[in-house]
């Protein structure tokens, strides 16, 4: 069987499991983060996608709420290798908590169904946002869970990378509906960055405002418009037209902070939103 293993263990996150349990229990119980589990039907949700040190409390909100479910990963292709649309459908990924098995038969089907979908490991061999969900899903739900990745390349974000989104996105939707089973749509995604952390916030402010109601064309509308450095837009307008699909109706922020008001460390900052979609 395929094994892809760890690409940023030791980077970004602990690679030893003791260390790495306690760096997500830290981001529970931070001061940012929500310390209690609140559990409710998640359709999707927008997650960051840094470090555990500057992200994990914010990413924390989401996966306080989540139930048990399948999931399909959408994060960006930061090093721009492969296809547009990427995904990974066999064998397993490996974290220092165990592996996670790709649901073979969905991502077969999906790759089928849609006509921009690529089968490509390259794009995923280094890239981290999807697997920056994993621990923590496997922390709360241990191997009680399958998952599809897929990564979305973003040159810029003009109408023919939107409708192409928009395309995949309603083809995920219906996919997982027929499917019988229960699946969740991860969005993985930073949001400014290299910022002083005012300025961070009031660009985030509007994009956030575009991903409560739905809405992904204003989103890239807004992104090009201000020339916001959002890595994950891609990915979260496709969850968007994914969510529609499955029935969502509006979004809510649980979360939003920079890098540094968890860090503490006023240089340049990242913005962080933990948003669910139901």
């Amino acid at each position: 069987m395929l094994i892809r293993p760890p690409a940023v263990a030791g980077e970004m996150y602990s690679i030893e499991k003791g260390m790495l349990k306690k760096e997500i229990e830290s981001s529970f119980n931070h001061p940012k983060g929500p310390k209690s589990f609140k559990r409710q039907k998640v359709i999707a949700a927008v997650v960051p996608h840094s470090s555990y040190l500057t992200s994990g409390p914010v990413a924390a909100w989401v996966y306080s709420r989540l139930e048990p479910s399948n999931y399909l990963i959408i994060g960006t292709n930061h090093s721009k290798e492969g296809p547009n649309f990427s995904i990974s459908k066999k064998g397993m990924w490996k974290t220092p908590l165990g592996e996670v098995i790709i649901n073979e038969k969905l991502a077969d089907t999906l790759a089928s169904e849609s006509k921009i979908l690529d089968y490509d490991i390259l794009a995923h061999e280094n890239e981290y946002s999807v697997e920056m969900q994993l621990p923590f899903l496997q922390h709360k739900f241990g191997d009680e869970f399958k998952f599809v990745p897929i990564v979305v390349r973003n040159d810029f974000p003009d109408e023919a990378l939107l409708e192409s989104c928009m395309s995949l996105g309603k083809s995920i939707g219906k996919v997982l509906k027929k499917s019988g089973e229960t699946w969740t749509v991860l969005a993985s995604s930073d949001f400014s960055r290299d910022l002083p952390s005012r300025l961070a916030k009031e660009n985030d402010r509007d994009v956030i405002r575009s991903i409560l109601k739905l809405d992904e064309k204003n989103l890239f509308s807004k992104i090009a418009a201000k020339n916001i450095n959002m890595c994950g837009y891609g990915a979260v307008a496709t969850t968007l037209a994914a969510a529609k699909e499955l029935g969502a109706k509006k979004g809510k922020l649980l979360k939003y902070a920079t890098s540094s008001e968890i860090t503490g460390e006023d240089v340049s900052a990242i913005g962080f939103a933990s948003i669910i979609i139901y």
